[in-house]
């Protein structure tokens, strides 16, 4: 079987960091991996205005000082955590851009776990920093929600299934959680009511991997492509979305389809995605 080894989740003081570790930290132990948390710290940001250079460097003191009491608390987070779990772990803290510092660290996992960023969060983390990571570093994310419990990951699967490249990516890159899942369903949108085709390919496809999967084929009509995955994943009780992300990225602006958005905007489940 497939398994992941290595695994990083962001930590910082968002809401749903602590439930994002603790998640990290059961994917960990059920598949025997390493967890690394990283912290990443920004540099500080001082107003091009502020005059004289004393009242500069006074805010300078400020925002490392606030930088310095937030990787305290998140330190502490993670270790609490992980403590007593049974895996290995390690705390890493980076300075820089948190895009493109967190996409360069996911480079180096197997699998990265990273929190669905609140509207409403204070801006201690971009809010898109999600999108960043999944549409630049070439490797498997696990977005999980700010918000609700989640007891389970895995046991029962929905897969996003168009016969593209991301979605045939993000399939192989999840087979370890679909090779140990109790029920997995390959929906198949925008086919005709009997065209299983796509569908039946890909499960023929999985059965080899000894993943006993059923088809469903819908026709979105004018629903949101996003919006039916959610729906259809909350019909089925589904744990884990797996679905390619669609779109490119363009220095630092993320450009993404209109289901990815809406999955990042408005998931109600972990999603693991790949591009």
């Amino acid at each position: 079987m497939a398994a992941f080894e290595d695994v990083l989740v962001i930590v910082d003081i968002s809401r749903g960091c602590e439930a994002r570790v603790d998640f990290a930290a059961s994917v960990a132990a059920r598949f025997g991996a390493h967890l690394t948390g990283l912290f990443i710290s920004p540099a500080p940001e001082v107003p091009a205005m502020v005059d004289p250079p004393a009242a500069a460097a006074l805010l300078v003191q400020q925002e490392m000082e606030i930088q310095a009491d937030a990787h305290a608390h998140a330190h502490d987070l993670f270790m609490r955590l992980v403590t007593g779990r049974g895996v290995t772990a390690e705390w890493r803290v980076a300075d820089g851009e948190p895009g493109q510092v967190a996409t360069l660290h996911a480079r180096y996992a197997d699998l990265t776990v990273i929190g669905q960023i609140a509207p409403d969060e204070p801006t201690v983390v971009p809010v898109d920093l999600p999108e960043r990571v999944v549409m630049g570093a070439g490797r498997p994310v696990l977005v999980v929600p700010y918000a609700g419990t989640f007891e389970t990951l895995g046991e029962r699967v929905l897969v996003g299934w168009n016969e593209g490249r991301e979605a045939a990516h993000a399939v192989h890159a999840a087979m370890p959680f679909l090779e140990t899942a109790l029920k997995v369903t390959v929906l198949t949108l925008n086919a005709e009511d009997d065209d299983d085709g796509p569908a039946r390919q890909l499960l023929q496809h999985l059965s080899r991997h000894g993943v006993d999967a059923e088809a469903s084929v819908m026709k979105s009509d004018d629903i949101d492509v996003g919006a039916l995955l959610l729906s259809r994943a909350a019909d089925l009780d589904a744990d884990l979305l797996v679905m390619g992300a669609y779109g490119h990225s363009r220095l630092r602006e993320v450009v993404l389809g209109g289901a990815t958005r809406e999955i990042f905007r408005s998931m109600t489940l972990p999603v693991f995605m790949t591009h």
